[in-house]
C-alpha cells in the first residue's frame, strides 16, 4: 500500500494526497506533518516510523475546507473497486484534485459572488500595437467561461475586479503582487507549450463542436486569451478526470464596452469592499442589493464592477427598471415568485458532475415547479407600456426566453419522493409508484417486515413467554430475545445466537428465512434507487444548457427588480442616458450615506459639467463634505451605467468611459513606496490613461509634500487634466492658491463647500456654491476632535504669525512695503483681506460686550503682527 501511496504522490507532488484505506483518509510522511498542523489533529507514526493522520471519511469535507482555505491543493485517492471483491491490493485512483479555484461542493463558496480560476499569459502586439494581455476565467461552481484580451498594465485591475481564487501563468511568467490584502490568490504555474493558441483553438473548437472559434465571438486579436484557454482547461481536466460537461460556451468580454474602473477607484468608491476590513453597510454593493436569488446577487455584483459604456445598452436596461418601478403591484408579485428560489445554476452543474444529493436535486425541482409563477408574473409586467407607448424589449425578451422546463419538471416531480434525504441509502428516495420493480422489492420488504413484527406475537403465545420480543441489529440481523428468568421455556427448534448479561438472543429457521427475504431487499431496494436516482441526475446534467440560461434569466429579473425596489424605497430618479459630453446632477445623494443617517438630515447638492465649465476646482474646510460630493458623484455615474435609478431629482449623464478617484492617503510598505510616492503613482495612472470622456475626482493632490513643492503639483497636474486631456474633473483641494487658476484656464470654475462661523465655532453647511474660499478652518476641527485648550489657542497664535509674515495667500505686497518673506508663487491683486473679510460677516448686534473686546483685542494683535 505505501509502494503505491509513492506512486500516487509523485504524480502529484504539490498535493496532500487523501488516501483512502476504509473509513478514513489517510495521510504519510510530510503530508501528515503538514495536515496534523493545519488540521489541529494528532500525528502518530507505524511501526516503521513513518508519519502517519488520518480523518474520517464522513467528516472529511471539514477537513478538506480547512486545507484548502489555507491554500493548499488535496488529491482525493479513492477506492474505485468493492472491498470484497477485490483480490490483494483495493483498486485506487486519483478521482478528484480539490484547489481554492476548483471547487464544486456545496457551501463552499459564498453564493453571492463567483468562484474564478484565472489563467493568463503575455501576447506580444502585432506592428503598431503594444503588447497585451490575454486572460481566461472559468467559475467551476456554475459553468461560466469569459475570455478577454486587454493592455498589460491592466493586471490589477482584473484582480481586483475578479478577486480570483487561483491564476495559472506559464513557468516563465511571475504573479504580480495583490495590490489588496482580500486578494491573495493561490499561483500555479504550467508549461508554456500548454498555452500555445494554435493549438487550444483546435481543442476549443472540437470542445463547443464548431468549425472555427469566430462563432464563439473571437477574432485574431484573441490569441493570447485563447491560449490561455486551452492551458487552463487541460489543468482543470486534470482535476477533474471525469470531465466538465456543465462548461458554458466562452463569453468574449471587450473592454470597449464597459466603464474603465481601475482597482484604486474601485476601492476608494467602495463599490463591493469597505476600506475598513471588518466595516458592514458601508459599500454601495450592500445599499442596493435587494436581490432575492444567489443567481442574482452575482448578477449584480459583476454590473457593480462592470457598468456598461454604450448608452442604448444601458437605456434597455433603465426601461426594465422602469417598469418595476411604475407596476409596483407586479414588481411584489415578480418578487414573491423569486423569493427563496434555490441556485439552480451551481445545483445543475453539480448534476452534471454526477455530484448532487437527494435533497439538492428536491431543490431543484421545487426551483422548476415555481417557473410558472414567475413567467405569469413576467407577462403582465411585460406588457406594461413605457412612456410614449414604447414597449419594454428587455422583459418582452425574457417572457419569450424563459424556459419552463415542463418535461424535466414532471420527471423529477414524479420520480423524487417527496422528503428527501441528506445521502443516498438514508431513506427512500424514489417516490412509490414511479418504478414497477422498486414498488415490488419494497412490498417484498415491507411484507417481511410486517411477518416479523407479527412473529413475536405468535411466539409469545406459543411459548408462554409475555416479555419474548423480536429485535434487530447490523452484527447479528433479527433475533427473539428472552431473559434468563424464562431460560426454562424456550423451545427446542430455537437456535441460541448471543448471550446477553441478563438475556439470550436466538433464531429459528423461520426467522432466518424471512430475514433473508427482507436484508435481500433492502440490498436491491438501494441498488435500484442508485439507478434510477443516477437516471434522474442525468436528466438533470443532459439540460444544463437549457437550465443555465433559464438560471441567467432569473437571475436578471431579480436584479430589476431588486434595482427597481430600491429605487422607489430611495426616491431614486431615472438618469437620462447620453452619449454628450454633460453631466448633470441636481441635489443629487450619496446613496450608502443617506441610508446610514436620517435621509432629512442629508444634504443634497447639484453638479454640473460641461464643455464650457469642465473642471471644477472645490475648496472649504475639513469635515465639510468634499469627500463625500467627489465620492457620491462617481457613485451616482456608476449607478447610471449599470442600469440603475439614482439619487437625485434630476441627472442627465453623458457616457463616461474611464472613472478615476483619488481620494485618501495610503502606503505600500510591501513595495517600499511612501504615501506619497503611492499618490503619485495613482496620479500618474490617472495622467496616462484619462481621455476627453472620462471623469476624473481628485482629493487634495500633493498635500504629501511641502507645501510648495505640492501647490506646483497640483497646478500642473490640473493644467494637465484642463489642456492635454479636456475630461470631466473636480479637484477638491486645501490649497487655495489654485483659485487663481480660472483666471487662465478657460474652463475651470472654483466652488466651496459653505461654513458659517459661530464665534470661535463652524457650522458645516454641507452646500457646494460657486465661488473659492480662503480658509481651511483645520484649528477649529482640531477644536472638535478634542485636542487640549491650550494646544487650540496657540495654533491660533501660531496661525497669525505664519500667515502675516509668509502671506500662504499670495498677493502683491502693500505699495512701499518690503516682503519679509520668501517670493509667492502666483499674484492676485483682487484677494480680499482677510481681516476685512472677516469683520464684514461679524454681526454685532448678537456680540456680548465681553466677546467684542476679545474681538478687538484679537484684530488688534494681528494687525500689530503685520507691521
Amino acid at each position: 500500500m505505501l509502494k503505491h501511496w509513492r506512486e500516487m504522490k509523485a504524480q502529484h507532488r504539490d498535493a496532500i494526497l487523501f488516501y483512502r484505506v476504509g473509513d478514513f483518509y489517510e495521510m504519510f510522511n510530510e503530508d501528515a506533518e503538514l495536515a496534523a498542523k493545519i488540521l489541529d489533529i494528532a500525528l502518530t507514526s507505524r511501526g516503521d516510523g513513518v508519519p502517519l493522520a488520518g480523518v474520517p471519511v464522513k467528516a472529511a469535507a471539514d477537513y478538506l475546507r480547512q486545507l484548502v482555505g489555507a491554500g493548499h491543493r488535496v488529491a482525493i485517492c479513492e477506492q474505485v473497486e468493492d472491498p470484497k471483491l477485490a483480490r490483494g491490493l483495493v483498486r485506487r485512483e486519483v478521482v478528484e484534485t480539490v484547489t481554492p479555484g476548483a471547487l464544486l461542493q456545496e457551501g463552499w463558496v459564498a453564493g453571492s459572488r463567483n468562484n474564478w480560476i484565472v489563467a493568463w499569459q503575455r501576447g506580444s502586439g502585432a506592428a503598431g500595437q503594444s503588447a497585451h494581455l490575454g486572460v481566461a476565467c472559468i467559475d467551476l461552481s456554475t459553468g461560466e467561461f469569459v475570455l478577454e484580451t486587454f493592455p498589460e498594465d491592466g493586471v490589477q485591475e482584473v484582480l481586483s475586479r475578479l478577486s480570483p481564487a487561483e491564476i495559472v501563468i506559464p513557468h516563465s511568467d511571475a504573479a504580480p503582487p495583490p495590490r489588496s490584502p482580500a486578494v491573495q490568490p493561490l499561483t500555479t504555474h504550467r508549461e508554456p507549450g500548454e498555452f500555445d493558441p494554435d493549438l487550444a483553438r483546435d481543442d476549443l473548437a472540437r470542445r463547443f463542436e464548431v468549425a472555427t472559434l469566430d462563432g464563439l465571438g473571437m477574432d485574431a486579436g484573441d490569441g493570447a486569451a485563447i491560449g490561455a484557454a486551452g492551458a487552463l482547461l487541460r489543468y482543470l481536466n486534470e482535476l477533474q478526470p471525469a470531465g466538465l460537461p456543465h462548461l458554458a460556451r466562452p463569453r468574449v468580454r471587450r473592454n470597449d464596452a464597459y466603464l474603465w474602473v481601475d482597482e484604486m477607484t474601485r476601492r476608494n468608491l467602495e463599490l463591493v469592499e469597505p476600506l475598513r476590513a471588518g466595516a458592514q453597510g458601508c459599500t454601495l454593493l450592500e445599499t442596493i442589493d435587494a436581490t432575492l436569488t444567489p443567481m442574482g446577487a452575482r448578477l449584480l455584483r459583476h454590473w457593480v464592477l462592470s457598468p456598461l459604456r454604450d448608452a442604448a445598452a444601458i437605456d434597455i436596461r433603465l426601461d426594465a427598471v422602469e417598469v418595476m418601478v411604475r407596476d409596483a403591484r407586479g414588481r411584489a408579485r415578480l418578487r414573491e415568485a423569486l423569493d427563496g428560489m434555490r441556485d439552480i445554476e451551481r445545483l445543475a452543474g453539480r448534476s452534471a458532475a454526477g455530484r448532487a444529493t437527494p435533497r439538492e436535486l428536491g431543490s431543484i425541482r421545487e426551483t422548476l415547479q415555481r417557473l410558472p409563477d414567475v413567467a405569469g408574473a413576467l407577462s403582465e409586467l411585460s406588457g406594461f407600456a413605457l412612456a410614449g407607448n414604447r414597449a419594454c424589449k428587455a422583459l418582452t425578451a425574457a417572457a419569450e426566453e424563459l424556459d419552463l422546463l415542463a418535461d424535466l419538471t414532471t420527471e423529477l416531480a414524479d420520480g423524487l419522493a417527496e422528503r428527501l434525504p441528506v445521502s443516498l441509502g438514508d431513506g427512500e428516495v424514489i417516490r412509490s409508484g414511479y418504478d414497477p420493480e422498486l414498488d415490488e422489492l419494497r412490498a417484498l420488504r415491507d411484507g417481511g417486515r410486517q411477518y416479523i413484527a407479527a412473529l413475536q406475537q405468535r411466539e409469545r403465545a406459543r411459548t408462554g413467554i409475555p416479555s419474548l420480543k423480536v429485535g434487530f441489529n447490523k452484527v447479528f440481523g433479527y433475533y427473539l430475545e428472552i431473559t434468563h428468568t424464562h431460560a426454562a421455556r424456550v423451545p427446542s427448534d430455537y437456535e441460541r445466537r448471543q448471550t446477553l448479561a441478563t438475556a439470550e438472543r436466538y433464531v429459528t429457521p423461520e426467522l432466518k428465512e424471512y430475514e433473508a427475504k427482507v436484508l435481500g431487499a433492502e440490498e436491491r431496494i438501494g441498488a435500484r434507487e442508485g439507478e434510477l436516482f443516477g437516471a434522474l441526475r442525468g436528466a438533470v446534467g443532459r439540460a444544463i444548457g437549457q437550465i443555465q440560461h433559464t438560471a441567467r434569466i432569473l437571475a436578471t429579473l431579480d436584479v430589476w427588480s431588486a434595482l427597481g425596489e430600491r429605487a422607489v424605497e430611495g426616491r431614486y430618479v431615472r438618469p437620462v442616458i447620453t452619449e454628450d459630453f454633460d453631466l448633470m446632477l441636481r441635489e443629487c445623494r450619496h446613496p450608502v450615506v443617506e441610508r446610514m443617517m436620517a435621509r432629512e438630515s442629508f444634504i443634497p447638492n447639484t453638479v454640473r459639467f460641461t464643455e464650457a465649465e469642465r473642471v471644477a476646482l472645490v475648496t472649504g474646510p475639513n469635515m465639510a463634505g468634499k469627500s463625500t460630493v467627489l465620492r457620491q458623484i462617481g457613485l451616482n455615474v456608476v449607478l447610471a451605467q449599470l442600469g440603475s435609478f439614482v439619487p437625485a431629482e434630476e441627472a442627465t449623464i453623458g457616457v463616461v468611459d474611464r472613472l478615476f478617484t483619488r481620494v485618501g492617503a495610503s502606503d505600500n510598505l510591501i513595495e517600499g513606496q511612501s504615501t506619497f510616492m503611492v499618490e503619485m503613482s495613482e496620479t500618474s495612472a490617472i495622467l496616462h490613461n484619462a481621455t476627453a470622456r472620462s471623469l476624473v475626482l481628485l482629493d487634495e493632490i500633493g498635500r504629501g509634500t511641502s507645501t510648495y513643492d505640492g501647490v506646483a503639483i497640483a497646478w500642473a497636474v490640473t493644467e494637465h487634466l484642463h489642456d492635454r486631456v479636456g475630461c470631466k474633473t473636480m479637484f477638491a483641494t486645501h490649497y487655495h492658491e489654485l483659485m487663481q487658476l480660472p483666471e487662465r484656464l478657460q474652463h475651470a470654475r472654483n466652488y466651496n463647500v459653505a461654513v458659517r462661523e459661530a464665534g470661535d465655532t463652524v457650522v458645516f453647511l454641507h452646500r457646494l456654491e460657486p465661488g473659492g474660499t480662503d480658509r481651511s478652518y483645520g484649528i477649529h476641527v482640531a477644536q472638535l476632535a478634542g485636542l487640549p485648550r491650550e494646544v487650540v489657542l496657540r495654533a491660533r497664535d501660531v496661525l497669525g504669525t505664519l500667515e502675516g509674515e509668509h502671506r500662504m495667500v499670495p498677493g502683491p505686497p502693500p505699495a512701499g512695503a518690503r516682503d519679509p518673506g520668501q517670493l509667492v508663487l502666483f499674484s492676485d491683486p483682487q484677494q480680499p483681506d482677510p481681516m476685512v473679510e472677516e469683520l464684514k460677516s461679524l454681526d454685532v448686534n448678537t456680540l456680548t460686550p465681553l466677546e467684542a473686546l476679545n474681538r478687538l483685542a484679537d484684530f488688534k494683535r494681528r494687525a500689530a503682527d503685520r507691521t
